[in-house]
């Protein structure tokens, strides 16, 4: 029994790395504690040591992943316990990526992967602007489009015809998900432009950018009204424009993947919004910074978007927004009529055509810190990085605690 005492408290030590040791590593404790109070020896007191280690370890691992608060999903990708070790070792500066693939060993062996949200909300996924069953098949439909392309010329012929395919299938998104009217338009339809100039300003127009292909998860009762691509000379960006289907109020988040044509990570995006209300629009844009890409462009972009109860109490119903276009320029206004004091996230996209140009994240304020002032209005303009005829403008308001 001693044996088995000291057998099972190191190999309870050793899965601890894994989170699960803490099982194995109670059961030793509690038998090293009935073994020493009969016989006191200092192999027991050692297994009770070792034990003691396999507990510890996996409830330091937990904490250093969701704090003291109950676990949260922050990757569909992911179980619980792959959740507690991908923070752990990439906080130690480890290469955990391969538990973000699809049908890699330690998730489908060892542990289920999670495919809901925070609040438990179901996920489902999209790509090009169909509906699929997993998140797999989402990104194969992506590779499959990405595959057939070999030239430039090639492949904004294959986006365009992926395009109407996926026209034909938006229908079927609200219909079996939201049973909603279809939008005049949910994906963007890039035509290419031969007049397209390399500079910029009101006198230029926006390169044509290439639609993207790209797919991801949602949680259900969020809407995908738009989705978009822009590309300057330092950032190419994916944007998505949604809207909150359901009864509640939620803080959403989103994580954007920029992959090769192998579907390797580039780089990622993470954004949030603070508080969008029941029935409201609003914007994600991922940044990716092309320096950072070493000058090698995303063939495909994958996201991820998340909700939860929000932090922040809503203020959208004390502020009036209003934006115009003056030239190039495009000038929004926030009359903020609260007692409080109150920030406005807002996103205007600036369009020429049918083509988005231009997204700029907009905060208007009035005083040091990056909010408005009760009873007061505040403005602020942005220049587009291209010629535009129309814009569009998406924004949140929230109580600025601590400002």
């Amino acid at each position: 029994m001693v044996v088995l005492a000291i057998v099972l408290s190191i190999c309870g030590l050793l899965t601890s790395f894994l989170v699960v040791g803490i099982i194995p590593s109670i059961i030793a404790f509690g038998l090293s504690i009935f073994l020493f109070v009969r016989e006191k020896s200092i192999n027991l007191a050692r297994a009770m040591a070792i034990s003691v280690v396999g507990i510890i370890l996996p409830i330091i691992m937990y904490l250093n992943s969701f704090g003291f608060g109950l676990p949260t999903v922050k990757d569909e990708r992911l179980g619980f316990l792959t959740q507690i070790i991908y923070d752990n070792y990439s906080n130690m500066g480890l290469n955990m990526d391969f538990l973000l693939k699809e049908d890699n060993l330690l998730s489908t062996v060892f542990f289920e992967k999670s495919n809901r949200g925070p609040d438990g909300d179901e996920i489902y996924y999209v790509s090009e602007g169909a509906t699929m069953d997993s998140l797999k098949e989402a990104k194969e439909n992506v590779e499959k489009n990405v595959a057939a392309v070999s030239t430039p010329e090639g492949y904004g012929e294959a986006a365009s015809d992926e395009g109407a395919e996926g026209s034909s299938k938006k229908g079927i998104l609200n219909e079996v998900f939201f049973d909603d009217k279809e939008p005049d338009s949910i994906f963007e339809s890039i035509d290419s432009k031969e007049d397209s100039e390399k500079d910029y300003g009101a006198d230029r127009i926006g390169p044509s950018d290439d639609d993207i292909p790209s797919y991801g998860g949602l949680p259900m009762g969020t809407m995908l009204l738009g989705q978009y691509f822009r590309e300057d000379d330092h950032n190419c960006n994916p944007i998505l424009v949604l809207q909150n289907k359901t009864q509640e109020s939620y803080r959403y988040e989103c994580r954007f993947i920029a992959r090769d044509e192998e579907g390797e990570e580039l780089a990622t995006s993470e954004k949030t919004v603070e508080v969008v209300k029941p029935g409201d629009q609003f914007v994600f844009e991922g940044r990716f910074d092309k320096a950072l890409l070493e000058g090698k462009l995303p063939d495909m972009y994958e996201f991820s978007v998340t909700r939860r109860s929000p932090y922040e109490k809503d203020m959208s119903e004390y502020v009036a927004v209003s934006s115009k276009m003056d030239s190039n320029t495009a000038v929004l206004t926030a009359n903020n009529v609260s007692d409080k004091k109150v920030k406005v996230d807002a996103y205007v996209l600036f369009f020429d055509g049918d083509e988005l140009v231009d997204c700029i994240w907009m905060i208007p304020q009035n005083t040091g810190e990056v909010c408005i002032e009760p009873g007061s209005a505040a403005s602020i303009k942005g220049d587009a990085y291209y010629r535009f005829d129309r814009i569009e403008t998406y924004y949140t308001a929230y109580e600025a605690v601590g400002e």
